[in-house]
């Protein structure tokens, strides 16, 4: 699967690793919702991106929508709670996260998903992890991001707010908590800018999607 990935001038790690969580930074949003973020966490992140594109197994969709089928702008894999991960660092970063996070959360990240964004045309539409206990409880979606940035949008559900707007990729780590799921959306939209290809890898707790 051919991948043109513009390296990152600020990532020139020839191992791929994790730096510490303390460095996280939180934005409250409103509504319960909060919003943690760390640049850069995963170091080697170019090198990481160049494997997942080669070795996971990447599947198209087809969905339903608006009274026809059409094409998920995106290639998807998912590993459950007792798939192994596709890279060791994906184990460990989940470990760190669910460590670091143990208080607040009060359970582990247990699944991954991964969703590949192979140019601009890509996206994800607006939503909110609501599938499962996410619709009624508390909880949390920790997003890593690798390969180019794209902008990860954030709206209040109901309206009457500002718009979030974080850049993602090269190593870059996200959290929504708290009602993030319940009260706001998220999404990543189309554009025509020429941006090369993005992975991201959401870990989520049981039975949150």
């Amino acid at each position: 699967m051919a991948a043109h990935l513009q390296a990152s001038l600020f990532d020139q790690a020839d191992e791929i690793g994790l730096a510490p969580l303390d460095g996280v930074r939180r934005t409250v949003l409103g509504h319960g919702a909060w919003l943690d973020a760390l640049p850069g966490w995963l170091t080697g992140a170019d090198l990481l991106f160049d494997e997942l594109v080669g070795t996971v197994p990447w599947r198209a969709e087809r969905r339903r929508m608006y009274e026809r089928t059409v094409d998920v702008p995106r290639l998807l894999a998912y590993y459950g709670e007792d798939d192994p991960l596709p890279h060791p660092v994906l184990e460990q970063a989940r470990d760190a996260l669910s460590c670091h996070y143990a208080h607040e959360l009060g359970e582990p990240f247990v699944t991954a998903g991964l969703c590949y964004y192979r140019d601009g045309r890509d996206s994800v539409a607006w939503h909110g992890d609501r599938i499962g206990r996410g619709a009624r409880e508390d909880t949390m979606v920790a997003i890593v991001s690798v390969g180019d940035p794209r902008d990860l949008v954030l709206r209040p559900l109901h309206g009457g707010g500002t718009q979030v707007r974080r850049p993602l990729g090269h190593g870059d780590l996200v959290v929504m908590g708290g009602s993030c799921q319940r009260t706001w959306e998220h999404a990543v939209p189309k554009t025509a800018r020429p941006v090369g290809p993005r992975i991201s890898v959401q870990f989520r707790p049981r039975g949150v999607n």
